[in-house]
């Protein structure tokens, strides 16, 4: 018994995938200003101050951490407000970057661009989670970490721990 045979169905230059424009970009792109509008949408309602505060916390853990993995500061600055998973990851990457970059971690090093971060939106899941997204900017490049940040108890009081660090 012999199968049916289908005819031939043409391929297109592009399959399923972004088509890309892989040309030279010949004119300087344009950033034009986004308005903070304030949260899109809230899971629980937070105080405008402590929204503002946690903002402004993270943005410092943010850039700390990208310093850090970046070889500028020692992987000891976050340890406090850092879980155990965290630290070890930021540890680990530091570790990958200075090796490929041939510098010692932590040590700061001669960087033709800076990472800076640029933006930070919080949304509160209770009083004392939250999880934050940053946007980083590398000269002409971008990237976004989320963080999730936990208010911790200890001898010394209450503090905020990053229990979560995604580079993205």
């Amino acid at each position: 018994m012999a199968l049916p045979l289908r005819p031939p169905v043409p391929v297109a230059t592009v399959q399923g995938t972004l088509a890309l424009d892989l040309e030279p970009r010949r004119s300087v792109p344009t950033l034009a200003p986004v308005p903070h509008r304030g949260p899109v949408a809230e899971v629980v309602p937070i105080d405008r101050r402590l929204r503002r505060g946690i903002e402004d916390w993270s943005r410092t853990y943010a850039q700390a951490a990208v310093e850090i993995v970046g070889g500028d500061r020692p992987v000891t600055q976050l340890l406090r407000w850092s879980s155990r998973e965290v630290y070890d990851d930021l540890e680990r990457r530091a570790l990958l970057v200075a090796r490929a970059g041939k510098h010692e971690p932590g040590h700061g090093r001669v960087q033709p661009v800076r990472p800076r971060v640029q933006a930070v939106h919080a949304c509160f899941l209770s009083a004392d989670t939250v999880e934050v997204s940053v946007h980083v900017r590398y000269g002409p490049r971008s990237r976004a970490i989320a963080a999730r940040f936990e208010q911790r108890a200890d001898r010394r009081g209450r503090h905020w721990c990053c229990t979560a660090l995604e580079f993205a």
